[in-house]
């Protein structure tokens, strides 16, 4: 661990590069849920269109993924930018340690690998 505070303009674009494409994850997540959402209601809206025949009651489960990815995506933006504001003082001050994994990005692949699971259980068993 060094002591002595990073100097290089470089590394603190880099860091802003990688802070920007989080927040670059987290506004396509909270527009992909917005269109799974939206998608719901225009499947219901549809439906009712149709004459003779019934129109799902319910947006079903593109609602909840809907809310769920855009909720993941406020979350990854905030997180970002409070991971952005440690990784710079910590390079400032010295005390930064390279080769650490980074959490954040661990969990957000296990949860959206989680939904798409979901996802793809709930479209193959809804035919």
């Amino acid at each position: 661990m060094s002591s002595t505070p990073e100097i290089d303009p470089r590394v603190y674009f880099a860091e802003e590069r990688t802070f920007l494409a989080w927040i670059r994850t987290g506004l396509g997540l909270m527009g992909v849920g917005f269109a799974v959402a939206r998608f719901g209601l225009f499947l219901r809206e549809m439906g009712a269109t149709r004459p003779g025949q019934p129109g799902p009651h319910s947006t079903g489960l593109s609602v909840v993924a809907g809310v769920a990815l855009v909720t993941i995506g406020v979350i990854i933006t905030a997180s970002a930018a409070v991971r952005h504001i440690l990784t710079v003082r910590s390079l400032r001050e010295g005390t930064w340690v390279p080769g650490q994994v980074s959490k954040s990005a661990v969990t957000l692949a296990a949860l959206l690998t989680l939904i798409g699971i979901g996802m793809a259980l709930y479209l193959s068993l809804m035919r």
